[in-house]
């Protein structure tokens, strides 16, 4: 089987620990209070967006570890998450401990994808989501939208940031190329 699908998921792991660098970086230029002033966005602030997507990402690749293959990249550690967690969890309210979680979520996540085999994305994905509803589809679909909600939610933080007077740059995925 060729790598081809697999290098375009290898990508956008590359895209998601850039833009998430620049993210981090722009908010470092905002106060904590200014991160977590609610600006009226799903999530409320830029704090809650950013810690929004730090637990759906534990959730998804916890859901991917989970699977027949074994990922060494993926530890238990890295993506447990306390019972009763929810998508509005603040489970990183110090900014620091944020921070360098997300760092080790991307690290951990191009590790994960540099090890997968290309079969494991036409594997099915057996898992229960947040309401216990059991689920099961190709594992490239699950990936499809780990990726696109990360994607999805950085839109709405460059907004947020811009509204706060923080430009963040160019962030069309064909600049990394």
């Amino acid at each position: 089987m060729s790598t081809a699908f697999l290098d375009s998921y290898r990508f956008l792991a590359r895209y998601n620990r850039w833009m998430n660098q620049r993210l981090y970086q722009a908010c470092e230029t905002l106060t904590d209070e200014e991160r977590k002033r609610e600006r009226g966005a799903f999530f409320g602030s830029i704090h809650h967006t950013l810690t929004h997507l730090v637990l759906a990402d534990k959730m998804w690749l916890h859901r991917f570890a989970c699977q027949d293959t074994a990922f060494a990249a993926l530890p238990p550690a890295l993506l447990t998450l306390p019972d009763g967690s929810d998508y509005t969890s603040d489970l990183h309210p110090d900014w620091p401990d944020l921070k360098s979680t997300r760092e080790a979520l991307d690290a951990a996540m191009e590790l994960w994808l540099a090890d997968m085999s290309p079969e494991f994305l036409l594997s099915t994905m057996r898992y229960a989501n947040t309401k216990g509803v059991p689920r099961a589809h190709p594992a490239w679909q699950a990936m499809t939208h780990f990726f696109n909600h990360q994607t999805h939610h950085r839109g709405q933080l460059t907004t947020l940031l811009t509204q706060a007077g923080v430009t963040v740059g160019v962030t069309d995925l064909i600049a990394l190329v």
